[in-house]
């Protein structure tokens, strides 16, 4: 039940990201890493059902970090990358090459592997304390700075790498706040008591932050720049966190650790591979319904050519005896 509840979430997340993407290039370069982004892209309705999208996710997405352990579920989320190069294929009309597919099976390699290696009966011991958790938060949001000032130093396809990095790594934040929540949630029994505790206040802060640097990524750069590092950082970011902070146990096997360090970096590989496709760039020249209105405006409003470039009546230029002197009007 789990599995099929990450995957609908991973499809709405997917088809969200595209639709944001598509409506957060449009808007400014100035823009970037401005509070007056999101004010600019609540006007447009491309984003908000976009955001409609992913909200619906992250709510499923919710109930599945709540009932997984974050090394299972922030693997299986991390398919929306997948989903989201299906929908941009629909929307630009092209097709994945062989290696966007051959990124698309490592990706699902390693979360395939993560599973098992969390699946199989062994020997398993815990290595964190919840006594870490604020260090341990800090240190993934200082890092999450780091990249953001980053991005904001550069320009272009690099800009929107760095940026979605440090969305990726906030969104591992959330993650992590979101399944303190749900349990706290499950033992309480009462939403409202939920209320008074600090996570659910920290969870909205955080999932703010997240939406607005995501949002400044992909007004910087098309999907196969901006979406790999929002999503290889948001399952390492979550499942650091889960292990540091909430004392998940890990196997202690050789041979299931190399097999998990080995399914994570193939998750990571897979996401970099999926997302250089051509298909996620070709959105940055998709023209939804409303470009041709927005071409007519700017066709309005180009200034006219100078009046040396302006054709002559053949009436006017065919006799210069008859071409009437300056200042004067036709006929008279």
């Amino acid at each position: 039940m789990e599995y099929f509840v990450g995957l609908i979430a991973a499809v709405l997340l997917g088809a969200g990201f595209v639709l944001q993407q598509d409506a957060a290039q449009r808007a400014p370069q100035s823009d970037f890493l401005r509070v007056r982004l999101i004010a600019d892209l609540l006007r447009q309705r491309r984003w908000l059902a976009g955001l409609g999208f992913m909200i619906a996710g992250m709510l499923l997405s919710a109930w599945v970090i709540g009932h997984m352990v974050l090394a299972l579920s922030e693997p299986l989320l991390a398919t929306n990358l997948l989903f989201a190069l299906i929908i941009a294929g629909r929307v630009s009309g092209r097709h994945p090459r062989p290696r966007e597919l051959i990124g698309a099976v490592i990706l699902l390699g390693g979360v395939s592997a993560l599973s098992v290696a969390r699946s199989v009966t062994s020997v398993q011991d815990s290595v964190g304390s919840p006594a870490y958790w604020p260090y341990a938060g800090a240190a993934i949001a200082a890092a999450a700075a780091c990249f953001a000032v980053a991005g904001l130093r550069r320009s272009g396809e690099v800009r929107g790498l760095l940026t979605g990095t440090a969305a990726g790594l906030v969104l591992g934040i959330q993650d992590a706040l979101t399944r303190v929540s749900v349990r706290d949630l499950d033992s309480l029994h009462d939403a409202a008591l939920l209320l008074t505790s600090w996570p659910a206040y920290c969870l909205v802060a955080v999932g703010i932050i997240a939406l607005w640097l995501m949002q400044s990524a992909f007004n910087s750069a098309p999907l196969h720049a901006s979406l790999p590092g929002v999503t290889a950082a948001e399952p390492v970011a979550g499942i650091v966190l889960g292990v540091v902070a909430f004392r998940e146990k890990v196997p202690a096997s050789p041979p299931l650790i190399a097999l998990q360090v080995v399914g994570l970096i193939a998750l990571v590989v897979g996401v970099v591979l999926v997302a250089q496709s051509p298909v996620l760039a070709s959105l940055r020249q998709y023209h939804g319904p409303g470009e041709h209105l927005l071409r007519r405006d700017r066709e309005q409003h180009r200034p006219r050519p100078p009046a040396a470039d302006l054709d002559v009546p053949p009436a006017l230029s065919a006799d210069p005896a008859k071409t009437p002197p300056p200042g004067t009007l036709p006929g008279r």
